[in-house]
């Protein structure tokens, strides 16, 4: 897996960071450059974590099912991409009468980072079956995450909600298509 690669998978996770960093940004009166390390630091560092937990989990199972590793890769990026997708077409959070968190609250944070970052965790364990180099990975990841977190909270503080859902139908084609690209390539059907 090449680097572009590594940059669209760290650019489809990191849509739900990108999400909640909207909304983030949509309380402060003024952007608060401190809040704002902090939310794109914490939410970095899970997508950068997940996947290398998913990664050892998957090294422990490598052995069994290497034969079908293409499918199970594509399956996984599939259904987290479609689910991102389905997410996407839903309600405005707004429009269900739920509101963003006012405040900076670290333990919120931190539980919104794991939620965020779940679907790499399954990343990861595709990572391990495609003998991706992790180290690389998780830091292209984890930068990506950081700096979409960071252009999260400066676009909920200038523009609102209006373009979360888009952002978050786009991360979830990408991951579809490179588990797409993973299927055919491992099939036979393309060489790149």
């Amino acid at each position: 897996m090449g680097i572009v690669e590594l940059l669209l998978i760290g650019i489809g996770l990191s849509m739900d960071a990108f999400a909640v960093a909207i909304c983030k940004g949509l309380n402060m009166k003024k952007i608060n450059k401190v809040h704002c390390f902090v939310i794109a630091l914490f939410f970095g560092g899970f997508q950068a974590l997940m996947p290398f937990i998913g990664w050892l989990l998957g090294k422990q199972f490598e052995v069994y099912i290497t034969s079908v590793d293409h499918w199970i890769a594509f399956v996984l990026l599939a259904l987290i991409g479609g689910n991102m997708v389905r997410e996407s077409m839903e309600k405005d959070e707004e429009e269900k009468g739920e509101e963003c968190p006012q405040k900076l609250n670290v333990k919120e944070l931190f539980l919104l980072a794991v939620a965020t970052s779940i679907d790499a965790l399954a990343v990861g364990i595709t990572f391990a079956f495609l003998q991706v180099q992790i180290v690389p990975a998780i830091t292209i990841i984890g930068i990506t995450t950081f700096v979409i977190s960071i252009i999260g909270v400066f676009v909920g503080n200038i523009f609102g909600s209006k373009y979360k859902n888009k952002a978050e139908l786009a991360g979830g084609i990408i991951l579809i298509l490179i588990g797409l690209k993973i299927l055919l390539e491992h099939l036979g059907i393309l060489n790149f």
